[in-house]
């Protein structure tokens, strides 16, 4: 596209939801591993997390832009040979395209600068343990922390998740890049082995770049995946060190991989990558997952979409405004109204918890468009029946549109 001084809002958002993907055809029917790629070439990962209201965060960014699929595919691309996907940090905790494992070599090189809390302590107050628990991973891999804990004495401390010392010596093992995760349990718990176990052996030999070398290739990375962002954007998508981006960043302006723009109304200097299109429109009807990379930075969400969105799980329940668990609906490239959603798998019913419609939204066309993509996800969560919303300004609307649609 011919690059322009300056875009406007409309514009830069649409530019947006086309880096992600929401412009992308949506296969009809039946998905397989080439339309799972072609998401995960975009995103390069995505985010982890273990609450499960709904569905497990990793499985939604594919639904948003594929519709529905087999999870199944995901969980072949991440723990079977070959691997398509390892977990390691990367935007948190994330499942991250394969290729990309020598990039993020330097964070586990790093690891006393970067690593937290228990990690480091039993690192450094423990190693014997750190040894012995790599050694039980060496004899007896895949584990999960539980098998290992009962042949060592159980210690708690009062940091952060409350892990226990064998759990802390393993995740530092996984940051440091000594064990990955070869899979994970029902209970989403981490089974660790050897990553020569784990991972491609063509992944493994590949050389090691500087790390200046893997910044910058993040960052180009993290500008593709955005298409226009701010700095602070930019860094977030990878989570960067503020020295290493920066330089990486300049780099990519001089080189003209990335373009400095303006967006109309905004405070902060843009780039746009220089391989970024923007489309004439975009047709997305799907909901989308507090966890997805579209909606990460929550500042960019407001400017793009006009949405002030915080997820509320930590909130007290009394104090949420939205819900629990609440879902952005996307509609055409607007966010049209935000839904806090329940799967009650016991009983095969989508429950609402609440329903809001967003301020320039159109009721009628929301509604209509909302039942359709309510019915497509009770459908992939195996669920039987939507329940009718339990308060929200948009509770009544919808109510009536699935009672007319039924």
């Amino acid at each position: 596209m011919a690059v322009p001084e300056s875009l406007s809002v409309a514009q830069a958002r649409r530019i947006a939801l086309a880096a992600q993907g929401f412009t992308d055809p949506v296969p009809g029917g039946a998905t397989d591993l080439r339309h799972l790629r072609r998401v995960l070439r975009r995103l390069h990962l995505i985010q982890m997390d273990s609450v499960n209201v709904l569905q497990r965060a990793h499985y939604m960014p594919l639904y948003s832009r594929l519709g529905p699929y087999a999870p199944g595919l995901l969980e072949r691309a991440a723990y079977r040979a070959p691997r398509e996907l390892f977990e390691f940090w990367g935007h948190e905790a994330s499942l991250i395209t394969v290729d990309l494992q020598p990039l993020f070599r330097w964070r586990m090189e790093r690891a006393r600068d970067h690593a937290w809390g228990g990690m480091v302590r039993v690192a450094t107050q423990q190693p014997e343990l750190v040894e012995r628990v790599l050694a039980d991973v060496r004899d007896r891999g895949p584990l999960t922390a539980a098998q290992i804990e009962h042949d060592v004495p159980r210690t708690k401390d009062h940091w952060g998740w409350n892990w226990s010392a064998v759990k802390q010596a393993l995740e530092w093992l996984f940051y440091t890049g000594q064990v990955t995760a070869a899979e994970r349990t029902t209970s989403f718990a981490r089974r660790y082995d050897l990553p020569e176990r784990v991972l491609p052996r063509q992944v493994l030999e590949a050389p090691t770049p500087a790390p200046e070398d893997a910044f910058r290739a993040l960052v180009e990375m993290s500008a593709r995946a955005m298409g226009v962002a701010a700095e602070a954007e930019l860094r977030d998508y990878f989570r960067l060190p503020v020295a290493g981006f920066r330089r990486a960043l300049a780099e990519l302006v001089e080189d003209k991989v990335l373009l400095p723009v303006t967006v109309k109304g905004w405070k902060n200097l843009t780039y746009l990558h220089h391989e970024a299109r923007l489309p004439r429109w975009v047709r997305a009807a799907t909901l989308v997952s507090p966890f997805d990379p579209l909606i990460w930075e929550r500042a960019r969400t407001e400017r793009l979409f006009d949405m002030n969105y915080r997820i509320e799980i930590y909130v007290p329940a009394a104090q949420r405004l939205y819900g629990y668990y609440v879902l952005p609906f996307l509609l055409g490239d607007r966010f049209a109204a935000r839904l806090d959603l329940k799967a009650d798998r016991k009983a095969g019913v989508l429950q609402i918890p609440a329903a809001w419609l967003e301020p320039s939204a159109d009721p009628d066309e929301t509604a209509e468009a909302l039942v359709v993509e309510l019915r497509r996800l009770a459908s992939w969560l195996g669920l039987s029946s939507i329940a009718t919303p339990e308060r929200g300004d948009f509770a009544g609307a919808l109510t009536a549109a699935l009672k007319g649609a039924s």
